[in-house]
Parts: C-alpha cells; sequence; structure tokens
C-alpha cells in the first residue's frame, strides 16, 4: 500500500489548502491512502475526506482527544494511525512505578498492571486468528 503523506501541520505549515493540494497530487500519482497528520478538528478532517475523496483517510489521534473512532468514520475516516502514543502510555505506567519504588519504596502501581494470563490470551487469539 502506498500512502501519500502532506506534512503540512507538522512542520508549522498549517494550511489546509495547501495540505489538500498535495494529497490530490499524492492521490493522482497513484498514492493508495491519503495521510495529512497534524489535522484535527472536525472540520478540517472532514474538508480532507471530501476532496480526496473516494481515496481512504488515514487519522493520526496520538493524543488525548474527544474523538472516537466511530466519529472518525462518521468523518469518513477510514484508518486511523496513533503513532507512538501506545508505547508513550505504557512508558507513563513504567515512570510511575519506577518513581514510587524509588521515592517511596512501594509498589502499589502494579495493581494496575495487566495479569500475564490476560496478555497471554490476548497474543494467543491475535495469533491463532492470523493462521
Amino acid at each position: 500500500m502506498l500512502v501519500g503523506w502532506a506534512e503540512c501541520f507538522l512542520v508549522g505549515r498549517a494550511d489546509l489548502d495547501e495540505t489538500i493540494a498535495r494529497l490530490r497530487a499524492y492521490a493522482d500519482a497513484g498514492a493508495d491512502c491519503l495521510y495529512a497528520p497534524g489535522i484535527h478538528t472536525r472540520e478540517q478532517i472532514a474538508a480532507v475526506v471530501a476532496a480526496v475523496a473516494p481515496k481512504p483517510v488515514n487519522l493520526l489521534i496520538g493524543f488525548a482527544s474527544g474523538m472516537t473512532v466511530q466519529a472518525a468514520a462518521e468523518l469518513g475516516v477510514r484508518r486511523i494511525s496513533v503513532g507512538g502514543a501506545l508505547a508513550r502510555s505504557a512508558w507513563a505506567g513504567f515512570m510511575r512505578a519506577a518513581k514510587l519504588i524509588a521515592e517511596q519504596g512501594r509498589f502499589d502501581e502494579f495493581a494496575q498492571a495487566a495479569p500475564g494470563r490476560e496478555l497471554d490470551a490476548m497474543f494467543r487469539a491475535d495469533a491463532a486468528a492470523r493462521e
């Protein structure tokens, strides 16, 4: 899959018209999916989706957001990326637990840890679904 990226919003050029022009050029050049990381308002998302239709649009949601999967789908988004947000969330838990141990000698944060059996079951189910 060839994804056309217009990173205008990530590099300080928050110009929706330029972003759309770039995405259309990628679509015309054969991109299968279009991606404008950094757009985040409903108006921006809807404008991009409408401008490049029927090509699918990928949306980056890598921050705390009121946007839901359903709301993004209702705007016409077909793919969602989370960037490094899942890893940053995991690191935040690690840092809270390590800080509690280092500063207070306590292990309370482990109560939030995912049980090993649950993790194993999730990975087994995923592996089985891929066979």
